[in-house]
C-alpha cells in the first residue's frame, strides 16, 4: 500500500470543524490525521494546522495533499504523546482525535484489518509492536477471553479464544473461520459478521487503543489555552464512554442551591461542555457512509 492509496472518507466533517471554531491564527492539532479531510477542512477555515499520525502511509499520503499550504505541518507519532510530539507548540487554541480506524486500513488486505479479505493477521496500525497473530500466541488464554470480552464486548469470548489458542491462526481468513466455529451457528449476529467484535477487540489491543484514549484525556488540559476546544469522534461505546466521563469530570458539577449569585462549592471544573449529548451523524452521511454510523462527537471547552 502506497501513500497514493490512502483514500478515507471524512466522518462528522462539517459537525467537528464547526464546534472546533477554526480561524485565522488558531492552531489546531489533528491528532489523528489519516486521510486529511479534518485537517484539510480546517486549514480552509484559516487556521494553522499540525496533522500527527502514527501510520507512516497515511502521514505521507495526508502531506502530499496538504503539504504545499505553509499553515500545515505534519508529523509523526501517537495521539497518546500529543504533549511530547507538539510540545513546541503548546498551549493550542484546538485539538482533534478522530478514534476511528481509517477506510484504507480496513480495506487494504495485508494490512490485516478485515475479516473478509485474506492477509497477514497484523492490524497494527503504525510499524513496530506485536501482530495480532503474535499477540494471539504470547498472550494466555484467560487474559484473551478479558481483552474479547473488555474490548468486543463478546458473548462467546470464552469459546473464541480457546479456539484461536488452538489454531494460532496467522491469516485473517484463518482466524475469521476460527470464530465461526466457535460460535453456534444460530447465535451469530444479523447485522454484523461473527467475527466483527473478535476482530474489534484485537486490533484495540494490539494498538492499545483504550490506553492511548486515556493518556489523551489526562493531557487534553495541558494541551489547551484558555478558551481552546477539544474535541473526540468515538465509534465504540468504551470509548465514548471514556470520553463522556472525562469531560463531564473536567466540567464539574455546581451543587450551590439556586438563588446563589455566584457558585461558592468549587464544584464547577476548569472546562465547559459544549456539545450537552453526543453529536450523531446525520442520516444523510450514514446513508453515503455506513461507518460513521456509530461515530459519536463530544466537544469540551477550556474556561480557566
Amino acid at each position: 500500500m502506497t501513500a497514493s492509496d490512502f483514500q478515507h472518507q471524512t466522518v462528522l466533517l462539517r459537525e467537528a470543524v464547526a464546534l472546533l471554531q477554526p480561524a485565522d491564527g488558531r492552531v489546531i492539532i489533528d491528532g489523528t490525521l489519516g486521510g486529511g479531510g479534518h485537517s484539510e477542512a480546517l486549514l480552509a477555515s484559516g487556521a494553522t494546522v499540525v496533522g500527527v499520525d502514527r501510520d507512516p502511509v497515511a502521514l505521507a499520503a495526508a502531506t502530499a495533499r496538504l503539504g504545499a499550504n505553509p499553515r500545515f505541518q505534519g508529523r509523526a507519532g501517537n495521539f497518546a504523546e500529543l504533549p511530547r510530539v507538539v510540545a513546541d507548540l503548546l498551549p493550542v487554541d484546538g485539538v482533534l482525535v478522530d478514534l476511528g480506524v481509517s477506510s484504507p486500513q480496513l480495506d487494504v488486505a495485508e494490512r490485516g484489518f478485515s475479516f473478509s479479505k485474506d492477509g497477514p493477521l497484523d492490524m497494527r496500525m503504525g510499524p513496530d509492536g506485536p501482530t495480532a497473530a503474535e499477540l494471539i500466541t504470547t498472550t494466555d488464554e484467560r487474559e484473551l477471553v478479558r481483552i474479547l470480552k473488555d474490548y468486543g464486548e463478546e458473548p462467546f469470548a470464552r469459546p473464541i479464544a480457546r479456539e484461536l489458542k488452538k489454531a494460532l491462526p496467522t491469516r485473517t481468513l484463518e482466524a475469521a473461520e476460527v470464530v465461526k466455529r466457535a460460535v453456534p451457528r444460530k447465535a451469530w449476529p444479523n447485522r454484523i459478521h461473527v467475527a466483527t467484535r473478535t476482530f474489534q477487540a484485537l486490533r484495540m489491543a494490539v494498538n492499545g487503543e483504550l490506553e492511548a484514549l486515556d493518556a489523551l484525556l489526562a493531557a487534553i488540559p495541558g494541551l489547551l489555552k484558555v478558551g481552546g476546544r477539544a474535541a473526540v469522534i468515538a465509534f465504540h461505546s468504551l470509548e465514548d464512554r471514556k470520553v463522556k466521563e472525562a469531560f463531564r469530570a473536567l466540567a464539574g458539577r455546581c451543587t450551590c442551591p439556586p438563588g446563589l449569585p455566584v457558585c461558592v462549592c468549587s464544584g464547577v471544573g476548569d472546562f465547559a461542555l459544549v456539545t450537552k449529548k453526543a453529536v450523531a451523524a446525520s442520516e444523510a452521511e450514514v446513508e453515503a457512509n455506513p461507518r460513521s454510523r456509530s461515530a459519536h462527537l463530544r466537544v469540551v471547552e477550556k474556561l480557566r
